[in-house]
C-alpha cells in the first residue's frame, strides 16, 4: 500500500498534478463529504485562496483557478482572487471557476460552464459565462415531475454495483423510448 501511494505521488508530480492531500497541505480548505472526480485541477500555485464547503461534488475535468496571468505580460503582475464554493454545491463536468468568485450554498453549475462572477445560493447556473437559469426549487420540481413519467432504476443499475449485461441492455432499451431516466 505504501509503495502504491509513493509511486502514484511521483507519477502525479511528473504530470504536474497534485493529490487533494497535498493541496490541503498547501492551504486548500475542504469541507466534509468532498467528492472530486478524475481530471479535476485545483490551482496548485494559489490553492490557499480556495475554500470548498461541505457536500461539494466536482465532476470530471473541473478547473478552479485563483489566479489569472493574462495581466502579467503587460503589467508585470498576475491577478489573484479568492474562490469560495458553499455547501451542497455540484459543479458539472468541464466547468471552469475563475478567481474572485463565490458560489452560494445549494447551487448547481451546469456542465461546461465558465463561472466568472458570483452565483447566488439556491440557484442553477450554466453557460459561458455562467448565468442563473432558474431557482433550485424550480429545477427540483421539474425533475420530480419528469421522474414521475420516466424509468427509475435503483442501486443495482451502476457499474459500482456490478450491473449485469442483461440489465445494461434493458436499461438502454427503456431509455430509447423516454430519452431520460433516473438512477440511484
Amino acid at each position: 500500500m505504501f509503495l502504491k501511494k509513493y509511486f502514484r505521488k511521483k507519477i502525479l508530480r511528473l504530470l504536474a498534478r497534485y493529490t487533494i492531500e497535498e493541496l490541503i497541505e498547501r492551504g486548500l480548505v475542504v469541507g466534509k463529504n468532498f467528492k472530486c472526480m478524475h481530471g479535476v485541477i485545483i490551482d496548485p500555485s494559489h490553492v490557499w485562496h480556495i475554500h470548498i464547503g461541505n457536500n461539494v461534488t466536482l465532476a470530471p475535468r473541473v478547473h478552479i483557478l485563483a489566479h489569472d496571468t493574462s495581466t502579467y505580460q503587460h503589467l508585470g503582475y498576475t491577478k489573484i482572487g479568492n474562490v469560495t464554493i458553499g455547501n451542497n454545491v455540484f459543479v458539472g463536468a468541464e466547468s471552469v471557476i475563475l478567481p474572485n468568485v463565490r458560489i452560494g450554498d445549494n447551487a448547481i453549475i451546469g456542465a461546461n460552464s465558465t463561472v466568472s462572477r458570483d452565483i447566488p445560493a439556491n440557484t442553477v447556473a450554466a453557460g459561458s459565462p455562467a448565468k442563473v437559469i432558474c431557482s433550485l426549487k424550480d429545477f427540483i420540481d421539474r425533475n420530480k415531475q419528469l421522474m414521475a413519467t420516466s424509468p427509475v432504476f435503483e442501486n443495482g443499475y451502476t457499474l459500482t454495483e456490478n450491473i449485469s449485461m442483461e440489465a445494461r441492455k434493458a436499461m438502454r432499451e427503456k431509455l430509447e423510448h423516454t430519452k431520460t431516466g433516473f438512477v440511484r
